[in-house]
């Protein structure tokens, strides 16, 4: 599954079992998939900066792919962190085995960006579909703010948002569209920790955030960066202008809404 990542393929990726990991096919699927959904990242948001001779960060760059495009179109360093260290450890034998005419412009970290200062000077911040992931989210912004050149820029885009009928990625098994926010959390928490014998006490424990869209756009809006663009609802498929019809109406926006494509300039 690409684009849902299901459950068991999370705890494998977080090291809960003891699976070796190596540059397996899924991994080589997921990075090439990623190399597509660059595309429709830049698409989406509008533009694509120049990037000759910048200093690019990719926050929670997962397999890489948008590290590399970048890094191949003229930056001067691209910097990409994850939380997961085996998506790292794929990065970096991925660039050391295909890519190594980057590996002087490309890194790849295990970094927890709030316990770090290591970055400044930041000219860019690129970050694809990990908001819908990350926790603290304010302080994340506070700290690309912190980062970040005079003028810089963060692109970010992700989805789906939690409230959407697939906002759970799949990880809590629930199946039946929207059943992750109907049925009670701690019934879908004790079966997940009786199927896979796991300790998990909340959604968050899933690698999920569980922000709405209402709350995304009150960080947003409270953080220091000045929104030059905000936009939702991107997707190529057929079906998807029911959601944008039905969001119309107040009371479905906040579960019809699926994915936030945003420029904050510092």
């Amino acid at each position: 599954m690409i684009r849902g990542f299901k459950l068991r393929h999370f705890i494998v990726a977080c090291g809960y079992d003891n699976w070796s990991y190596t540059m397996k096919l899924d991994d080589i699927k997921y990075f090439d998939y990623g190399k597509i959904e660059n595309k429709k990242f830049w698409r989406r948001l509008g533009t694509k900066p120049d990037f000759n001779n910048k200093k690019v960060l990719d926050f929670g760059c997962g397999h890489g792919s948008l590290a590399l495009e970048i890094a191949a179109l003229g930056a001067k360093k691209v910097i990409g962190i994850d939380l997961n260290i085996d998506l790292i450890s794929f990065a970096k034998g991925n660039l050391d085995q295909n890519f190594p005419v980057l590996k002087d412009k490309v890194e790849f970290e295990v970094i927890d960006l709030l316990k770090t200062d290591k970055f400044k000077d930041i000219d860019y911040i690129v970050t694809k579909d990990t908001f819908e992931h990350t926790l603290n989210l304010d302080k994340i912004l506070e700290k690309f703010h912190q980062i970040l050149k005079k003028d810089g820029k963060a692109f970010v885009g992700f989805g789906p948002l939690y409230n959407f009928y697939n906002g759970d990625h799949g990880r809590t098994e629930a199946y039946l569209p929207w059943f992750h926010i109907i049925i009670p959390e701690k019934i879908l928490i004790n079966r997940l920790n009786k199927k896979y014998k796991k300790n998990f006490f909340k959604i968050e424990d899933l690698g999920l955030s569980k922000y709405s869209f209402k709350d995304y756009i009150r960080i947003f809006e409270k953080s220091k960066f000045k929104v030059t663009y905000f936009k939702t609802n991107f997707s190529d498929h057929p079906l998807a202008f029911l959601f944008d019809l039905l969001r119309k109406v107040k009371i479905f926006e906040e579960y019809c809404t699926y994915n936030i494509y945003s420029i904050l300039k510092k």
